[in-house]
């Protein structure tokens, strides 16, 4: 059965309370300005009631305790904590959430002193969310009941004065204070957050209060290593059975990534208010004629228009469910004594600093980084780069040198351990930043050697590492910063067909993958005898004298 079916069929949706009819007969008392129903009536469809059905409807029927006495159900609270929903753009995403927002703060979902919150990426696409909700204020509520009302236009607040409950549209780009005890939150877009403190701090005021509901509304994102693809991830898991969590109701339109983008019987089922008017059909077209002969629309409109969860990058190198598949665990004890190879890629002051082994494993590759980062900024960069710095410090994914820039002398010394304890044949570096390091080891007698990181001399690295990752054989462990990194990975490809990396964003860090490319070449050259440089294919006097 597909895990949406409930949506459209007529299956009973559990009320015992009859919360779910009662949400249900508000939004429908509910007029919008821009509504072509008689009497501008809220346009309520049958997908999207039946969504507010299963929020409001399933509740616990009796007070469960568990063996130590403590509640873990109390009579008559929603069942659904946790509202997953992922909707393409234009299917009125922000209209529905608005409306759900009014109904915990005019509505029969009001408490006393009950706080409601819509959270947007930033101030201007939080005024939108305040905007939807007043326009629907002014269009369904009488003048004269206004007096009821507190509209504060300037700090986007809406206030029941009966009630004393109140709707605020904020942003996650400001400051956060950690003060919020939300009954209802609303967060709109979380694709597009810069930074998780709002995120945090909404979901562990949520806690504070009974029957609270945090629903979370968005199109698919870029990448993996950002909050929305952890929410949406686990969500994922719970609508696959995987997890089990009756508190989180997944509500996921996506279009899987394999799927053909042009068939239009994909954009209907992805797109439940198609059928209802919703998104444009003819400006869908329009723009999917427009991807078709413009690659560089195509991801815009699969992203956006069909939500397809993409790479980070618009141009990977290699498609990440296929490099997914080397995600076998690493067993280092077991690679001791097994010949390695090296490859290191020193930071300047924004990037990481890696350092990659790589082994041979029959005609392929096994490989394990340490990645290094000051630990004065882990936060900072967190903010900037959008990835989880400080949680991978912790899991010992990064390892943080003391200081503000990367301590090159801890680097050097982890290099001497990892020396002492596996079988280390050579270790590949750039000179441009290495030269110090490197003349150093080389004194020690440590098998250091240059490995510049021009077309020459990476071409061939980048082919021998595509070769094993297509072909099944490259093992990684899984390691979360080195798949960021090669998810981040722009191709840049001359006229003889050779492949170089290249960041895009300057937030975007590629430094393992450049490090196990290396490694990676290192090995290959170290088993046949062979120098990386004998494989080039494009032509030397092109880049030579270029």
């Amino acid at each position: 059965m597909e895990p949406l079916s409930w949506i459209f069929d007529d299956s009973p949706i559990d009320d015992p309370f009859g919360y779910g009819e009662r949400a249900v007969q508000f939004l429908r008392v509910l007029k919008h300005p821009k509504s072509s129903l008689p009497g501008r009536a809220f346009q309520l469809d049958p997908w999207q009631e039946r969504i507010v059905r299963k929020i409001y409807g399933p509740c616990h029927p009796e007070n469960q305790w568990d063996e130590n006495g403590l509640v873990i159900a109390r009579k008559g609270e929603r069942i659904a904590k946790t509202v997953a929903v992922m909707l393409p753009r234009g299917n009125r995403k922000t209209a529905l959430g608005a409306a759900l927002a009014l109904l915990h703060t005019i509505g029969p979902e009001a408490i006393a002193g009950g706080q409601n919150k819509v959270a947007a990426a930033d101030r201007k696409q939080a005024r939108i969310a305040y905007d939807e909700a007043l326009d629907i204020i002014n269009a369904t509520v009488e003048q004269t009941s206004r007096k009821r009302l507190e509209l504060i236009d300037s700090e986007n607040h809406i206030g029941n004065r009966l009630k004393r409950a109140s709707f605020q549209a904020m942003s996650s780009d400001g400051r956060v204070a950690h003060g919020y005890t939300p009954y209802f939150a609303l967060l709109d877009e979380i694709h597009a957050w810069p930074k998780r403190d709002l995120y945090e701090a909404i979901k562990s005021g949520l806690v504070k209060i009974p029957n609270s509901l945090l629903m979370v509304i968005s199109t698919a994102g870029r990448g993996q290593q950002n909050l929305a693809w952890e929410f949406f991830d686990y969500a994922r898991k719970v609508q696959r059975g995987e997890v089990e969590d009756p508190s989180t109701l997944p509500i996921l339109f996506e279009t899987p990534v394999d799927a053909d983008w042009q068939d239009e019987s994909v954009w209907l089922k992805v797109n439940p208010g198609l059928r209802y008017g919703y998104p444009d059909i003819i400006g869908m077209r329009k723009n999917a004629r427009e991807a078709r002969e413009q690659p560089s629309e195509r991801a815009t409109f699969q992203q956006l228009n069909l939500n397809m969860w993409l790479n980070a990058s618009a141009n990977p190198f290699v498609d990440m469910p296929i490099y997914d598949e080397g995600a076998f665990p690493v067993e280092l004890q077991e690679l001791e004594h097994k010949p390695c190879w090296l490859g290191v890629d020193l930071s300047s002051n924004n990037d990481l600093t890696c350092v990659v082994a790589a082994w041979k494993d029959g005609d392929g590759y096994i490989v394990y980084p340490w990645f290094f980062c000051p630990e004065d900024n882990l936060e900072a960069r967190e903010q900037r780069d959008k990835v989880p710095y400080v949680q991978w410090a912790k899991d010992e994914y990064i390892i943080p040198t003391p200081g503000n820039v990367v301590d090159f002398r801890h680097v050097e010394d982890h290099i001497r351990e990892l020396c002492a304890t596996y079988d280390v044949r050579e270790i590949a570096f750039d000179p441009h930043l290495a030269r110090n390091m490197l003349n150093n080891l080389l004194d020690e007698g440590f098998p250091a050697v240059e490995m510049r990181q021009g077309w020459i001399t990476m071409a061939p690295a980048v082919k021998e590492l595509e070769r094993a990752i297509l072909g099944r054989r490259f093992r990684h462990g899984g390691h979360p910063v080195l798949r960021w990194n090669f998810e981040n990975i722009l191709v840049e490809t001359d006229k003889a067909g050779n492949k170089a990396f290249h960041k895009g964003k300057s937030r975007e860090r590629i430094d393992g993958a450049v490090a196990a490319a290396m490694a990676v070449a290192r090995a290959a050259a170290g088993e046949s005898n062979v120098s990386s440089y004998d494989t080039f294919d494009g032509n030397i006097e092109e880049w030579a004298f270029a």
